[in-house]
């Protein structure tokens, strides 16, 4: 028997995206970096640590013409939205960011004086991927949205829905598919 006495509890920042959500919107934004990773749960072949400080490296030099992935931590995803925004203003980097759906915090208002578009993610909660385990944990408490930032120019913020199950349903036929 292990002892667990000692194992440092596992925090929801460290939760990996559910491989499904991640394929289904790979298909249409084809993402070239994934901005918030580590070695063991990257889902891009390019991506930055957390030592790396994804907030002070330049997406584009990794990213041309083209869309970063981002799951940032939902403790503190305020720096995220402004690097997002900052990275399409300065360098034409689209970003697809993977938040919780909470639209009363400073955040979001932060968001949609520079992003695109919001989808609201309708139909349930996503069950994240423990990054101890490799296993769907239970927990997520609120529902989720994506904020897109397109690297083009394109004026207002758009708000849109998607609904769960449909992303689900077809991350895993690309999955299927694939394998």
């Amino acid at each position: 028997m292990t002892d667990k006495s000692n194992t440092p509890a596992e925090h929801k920042d460290t939760w990996q995206t559910p491989p499904e959500i991640f394929r289904a919107l790979n298909a249409e934004f084809q993402f070239q970096l994934d901005a918030a990773a580590s070695t063991h749960n990257a889902l891009c072949r390019k991506y930055i640590t957390a030592e790396q400080d994804t907030l002070k490296t330049e997406w584009g030099d990794y990213v041309e013409n083209g869309y970063v992935w981002l799951n940032p931590p939902y403790s503190a995803p305020l720096p995220f939205v402004e690097k997002a925004g900052k990275e399409k203003e300065l360098n034409h980097v689209g970003c697809v960011m993977l938040l919780p759906a909470d639209i009363s915090v400073g955040w979001f208002k932060e968001a949609v004086k520079t992003a695109s578009e919001v989808r609201l993610i309708t139909g349930g909660r996503l069950a994240f991927i423990s990054s101890q385990t490799g296993k769907p944990v239970g927990g997520n408490n609120k529902g989720s949205l994506l904020i897109i930032w397109h690297p083009w120019p394109t004026g207002s913020c758009q708000f849109k829905t998607v609904d769960r199950d449909q992303l689900i349903n077809f991350g895993k036929r690309l999955m299927e598919r694939a394998a």
